[in-house]
């Protein structure tokens, strides 16, 4: 597991204002950031930077990071991050300002070269797992929702109108479910006898056809829970598209600190890294290509991990993977989506608003 620090880089204190911040969401309620000393330390941020949290939440990096001096912009598309952000808004007025915007639209925001730091920590939050409401999870009944945006197409009208193929395909690349075939010819016959519009039925769907061994330690529903919830928000090409965004918004020697929480997600930020890095192409049996500019520095391990000590206290930073890279003075490279070899999927479209800023 990881060692619980970016090698190579100051801390500037960082541990007893990142401590500070553990617990203390946007309404104070308790919330418990994955890696925050982690992701504090990469950022590493000095009073007066200002660094965009893409993905607010409940606040929890900001806050540190607000309480090291800098300024801070969060983006969130969920309307109920927005409107509980109130307190935190008042408690930081003239430092805090939030946007309502999903963070692959950042760029849109700010000049280029103007920003100090980006962080992004991917996936679904606690918060929205913990509301049954919406549809996220099966542990509590709830209307087969998942939208982040809370509006667009839902877990409903996929699993209700998706055709057998893109269902199994869905359930199989994107929830990573060997069973899936299986899985999609069980709602097929199940949305026969009437519409699927619980989490809890579809789980019982998906557990007939999947089974339980006594030794699985996650529900055979999972894996398809995590399929449709990627597709519903398409969080694989928001993600791609942040990235580039973050690219074109960091000042030289700013840093881009990322957060995943599963091997889709992982795989597209590495090889963004990858070609960001820069290099040469070529091999001892043919002729060495012209190297590729580098947009980013690497700083330190590639990829770390939760102290072990961490993911003991907090399950979810189990799977958590943090990387990270600075800005070099290149200019920006063209934002080409082929590079992360996104699957070929009916995704759905994303509204064009830019969205609105909150201070």
């Amino acid at each position: 597991m990881g060692t619980g620090a970016v090698p190579g880089i100051s801390r500037r204190g960082a541990g007893a204002s990142a401590r500070t911040a553990r617990g203390a969401g946007v309404n104070g309620e308790r919330h418990i950031p994955v890696m925050l000393d982690e992701v504090v330390a990469a950022l590493n941020p000095a009073a007066g930077e200002h660094v965009v949290d893409g993905t607010f939440g409940a606040g929890g990096y900001s806050r540190a990071l607000l309480e090291l001096g800098a300024d801070v912009t969060g983006f969130d598309q969920d309307p109920d991050v927005i409107r509980d952000a109130a307190p935190m808004l008042a408690e930081f007025e003239g430092r805090l300002d939030l946007v309502h915007a999903p963070f692959s639209r950042m760029d849109e925001h700010f000049d280029a070269g103007s920003i100090d730091g980006v962080v992004l920590d991917i996936g679904v939050s606690s918060m929205q797992i913990d509301q049954a409401e919406r549809g996220f999870s099966f542990q509590k009944d709830g209307p087969l929702d998942m939208r982040m945006t809370q509006s667009g197409l839902s877990a409903a009208d996929v699993v209700n109108s998706f055709a057998v193929s893109d269902l199994t395909r869905i359930v199989g690349i994107l929830g990573e479910e060997r069973h899936a075939g299986r899985v999609a010819r069980a709602i097929e016959r199940e949305r026969a006898l009437g519409p699927i519009e619980t989490t809890r039925h579809l789980a019982k769907v998906v557990e007939k056809v999947v089974g339980r061994g006594p030794k699985d330690k996650i529900h055979p529903a999972t894996r398809t829970f995590q399929g449709l919830r990627i597709f519903v928000n398409d969080e694989l090409g928001e993600l791609g598209r942040a990235l580039f965004a973050a690219e074109r918004i960091l000042k030289p020697d700013g840093r881009l600190v990322v957060v995943t929480f599963h091997s889709l997600e992982d795989r597209i930020v590495k090889r963004f890294f990858q070609d960001r890095f820069g290099g040469t192409g070529g091999s001892r049996h043919m002729p060495e290509v012209s190297a590729t500019p580098a947009t980013f520095r690497a700083e330190g391990k590639a990829m770390i991990k939760a102290s072990d000590a961490e993911a003991e206290r907090n399950p979810r930073a189990r799977s958590a993977k943090l990387r990270a890279g600075t800005r070099t003075d290149v200019a920006a490279q063209p934002a080409d989506m082929a590079l992360f070899g996104l699957p070929d999927l009916p995704w759905p479209k994303r509204k064009g608003e830019t969205g609105r800023r909150i201070s």
